[in-house]
C-alpha cells in the first residue's frame, strides 16, 4: 500500500492545510541542523584556528585550540538547548506554542547569531553559540507539541517526522556552505556560515505570523471560539460544522477528564502512567543520542581529516546527503509499517553498522609517536566511511524522526508540553554530554583516551541496548488519535500488546456516562 497522500474514506474537510501547516513549522529543523552543523567545518577552518587560537598548536604544528576549548565551544551550544528545552514548557502553556516560537526564534535565537557573527575570540563566540543553542532548545521543544496537536491522525507521524528531515536539510546546507567558505582568509570563512541563519529565521518568523494557535492550546486556555475558529481554518470548514463540533467535543471531554483529576504541575508528571510515558520519552531522546550520530556531525570532519583522508570536507558532505536522503523512506515506514517495527530493525541496522566500523577502524590503522594516524589498508578505511553511510541511513530512516513522533504523541493534553520539555531536555543533556566528551575520547594526548575508532564500539554497544529498549517499552501508536493514545496507555499495561489494541470508548462517551461500568471493571487489574 503506498503512503497515502490523500485523507481516508469518510474523513470531513480538507486534510492539506494542516499538512501544509505542520510541514512549514518543521522548517524549524533547518535552524537546528544548521546550527548543529556548522561548527564541525568551522573547527577545521585554517583560518578559524588562527583567529581564535590562545597559542596551541596541534599536531600537524598548525595554530589550534585545545581539545577542552574545542569541547567547550561544541558543548556549549547542547548545554543552551538544555536549558532551552526545559524553559519551552512554560513558555508555550503561557503565551501560547505558535507565539512561543516566534519569540525563541526572534529573540534568543537572533542574539546568539549576532555575538557568533561578530565575535574574534572564545569568549563573545562561546555567549553567542549558549544563546543560539537556548533558542534552539526553546523551538525543538515547541515544533513537535505544534505538530502533534494540528496534524490529522492519520498522516500525524510524517508531519512530526518531517522535523527530523528538516534537520537533516540543515546538516546538509551547513556542509555545503563550510565546503564553500572553507578556504577563504578572512572572516568571512566562519562569519558567512553563520550569519546564513538569519535567512532560515526569518523565513520562520515570516510563517509563524500567518499560522493560527493550535486548537488543542485553545481549549487548554477555556477559549471554545478561538479553538472553533482555529480548527475550522485548519480543516477547511463551516464552525458551525458538525464534524468540527464532534472534533472539539472530544478534545473538550478529555481536558475536562483530565482537569476532573485536579491541577498539574510538574510532579504529576511522575504519577502513574505518566511516569512511565516521560521514562519511556526520556530513554528514548537519551537513546537516540547515544547512537553516536552527533559525533558524526559535531567532529566528523575533524575525525576525517585525522584519520588520513584529505577531502575531509567532501566526505563530511556526503554523509550529510545521505542522513537528508534516507529520512525519506523512514517517514514513509511510520505511517505504513508503524512506530515499533521501524525502531526496532533500525537498531539493529545501526547496531551492526558501528561494530564494523570499529572493527575496521581499529584493525587497520595505527598512529606514529606524535599522534598522527597511520593508514595500514586504505580499503578498509574506504569500507569504514561506507559502513558509516549505512549507519547514518538507518538512523535516519528511524531513530531521526520517529523518535520526535513517538515523544509528541505519547503524553496527554495537561502534561504534554512540561513532560515534552523534559524529553527533549534529555536529547540535549545527553547531546551535551558527547560534545562536551568526544575530544577527550578520541584525541591523542596527555589527558585523553585516545581512542579514535575504538569509540564506535561505545555506539555499537549502546544500539545494542536500543533493541531491547523498543522490544520491551516502546507502544504503538499508528493511526489513533491522540486522546486514544492516552485510552491505550490506561488499558494495555505491557508494550508488547499494544500493537492489537482496538479503541473502544471515547473521553465523550466517559463524560456522558456511557461505558462507565468498563471501564472501573477494566481498571480493576491495574490497582491490584
Amino acid at each position: 500500500m503506498p503512503l497515502m497522500l490523500t485523507s481516508p474514506e469518510g474523513t470531513a474537510g480538507k486534510s492539506w492545510p494542516a499538512i501544509l501547516i505542520g510541514l512549514f513549522v518543521a522548517f524549524g529543523g533547518v535552524l537546528f541542523g544548521y546550527d548543529t552543523g556548522t561548527i564541525g567545518g568551522i573547527l577545521a577552518m585554517p583560518y578559524w584556528q588562527d583567529e581564535f587560537s590562545t597559542g596551541h598548536r596541534n599536531g600537524e604544528g598548525h595554530l589550534d585550540v585545545t581539545a577542552s576549548q574545542s569541547a567547550m565551544i561544541v558543548s556549549i551550544l547542547s548545554a543552551g538547548t538544555f536549558f532551552g528545552a526545559l524553559t519551552a514548557a512554560p513558555v508555550a502553556d503561557a503565551i501560547g506554542r505558535r507565539w512561543g516560537l516566534i519569540a525563541s526564534t526572534s529573540i534568543v535565537f537572533n542574539l546568539g547569531v549576532i555575538l557568533q557573527t561578530a565575535a574574534t575570540d572564545i569568549p563573545i563566540f562561546v555567549a553567542g553559540r549558549f544563546f543560539a543553542g537556548f533558542g534552539v532548545g526553546l523551538i525543538s521543544a515547541m515544533i513537535p507539541l505544534y505538530q502533534s496537536e494540528t496534524a490529522p491522525k492519520w498522516i500525524r507521524g510524517v508531519i512530526v517526522g518531517a522535523y527530523q528531515f528538516a534537520i537533516t536539510v540543515g546538516l546538509f546546507l551547513a556542509s555545503i556552505v563550510n565546503n564553500a567558505t572553507q578556504h577563504r582568509t578572512d572572516t568571512g570563512s566562519y562569519r558567512i556560515p553563520i550569519a546564513i541563519q538569519f535567512a532560515w529565521s526569518i523565513i520562520l518568523i515570516s510563517g509563524m505570523l500567518l499560522l493560527p494557535e493550535t486548537p488543542r492550546y485553545l481549549i487548554k486556555r477555556n477559549n471554545l471560539h478561538a479553538a472553533t475558529v482555529s480548527l475550522a481554518k485548519i480543516r477547511r470548514l463551516p464552525q458551525d460544522d458538525p464534524a468540527i463540533t464532534e472534533e472539539l467535543a472530544e478534545i473538550q471531554a478529555n481536558h475536562n477528564y483530565e482537569l476532573s483529576l485536579g491541577k498539574t504541575s510538574y510532579v504529576d508528571c511522575f504519577k502513574g502512567n505518566l511516569l512511565k510515558r516521560l521514562l519511556t520519552g526520556c530513554c528514548l531522546q537519551g537513546l537516540q543520542q547515544l547512537t553516536g550520530i552527533n559525533f558524526i556531525f559535531y567532529y566528523g570532519t575533524q575525525f576525517f581529516k585525522n584519520s588520513g583522508f584529505h577531502n575531509s570536507f567532501v566526505i563530511s558532505l556526503i554523509t550529510n546527503c545521505v542522513n537528508v536522503v534516507s529520512t525519506l523512506p523512514g517517514l514513509y515506514a511510520i505511517e505504513k509499517w508503524g512506530r515499533r517495527p521501524v525502531l526496532f530493525w533500525g537498531a539493529i541496522g545501526m547496531c551492526v553498522s558501528q561494530f564494523i566500523v570499529a572493527i575496521l577502524g581499529t584493525t587497520t590503522t595505527g598512529q606514529d609517536d606524535l599522534g598522527n594516524i597511520i593508514v595500514h589498508n586504505l580499503a578498509a578505511q574506504k569500507a569504514a566511511i561506507a559502513f558509516i553511510c549505512f549507519y547514518i541511513f538507518f538512523f535516519a530512516a528511524s531513530w531521526g524522526p520517529v523518535a520526535w513522533v513517538v515523544t509528541g504523541e505519547i503524553f496527554p493534553l495537561k502534561v504534554r508540553a512540561k513532560s515534552l520539555s523534559m524529553t527533549t531536555a534529555t536529547n540535549w543533556l545527553l547531546n551535551w554530554a558527547i560534545a562536551y566528551s568526544t575530544p577527550y575520547l578520541v584525541n591523542y594526548g596527555e589527558g585523553n583516551a585516545n581512542l579514535q575508532s575504538k569509540i564506535f564500539f561505545i555506539w555499537g554497544g549502546c544500539c545494542f541496548i536500543c533493541i531491547a529498549f523498543v522490544y520491551f517499552f516502546i507502544y504503538e501508536t499508528k493511526g489513533l488519535t491522540l486522546e486514544q493514545v492516552d485510552e491505550l496507555y490506561a488499558e494495555v499495561s505491557d508494550a508488547r500488546k499494544s500493537i492489537a489494541w482496538v479503541p473502544t470508548i471515547t473521553f465523550r462517551e466517559i463524560q456522558e456516562g456511557k461505558g462507565t461500568e468498563e471501564m472501573e471493571v477494566e481498571s480493576i487489574p491495574q490497582k491490584v
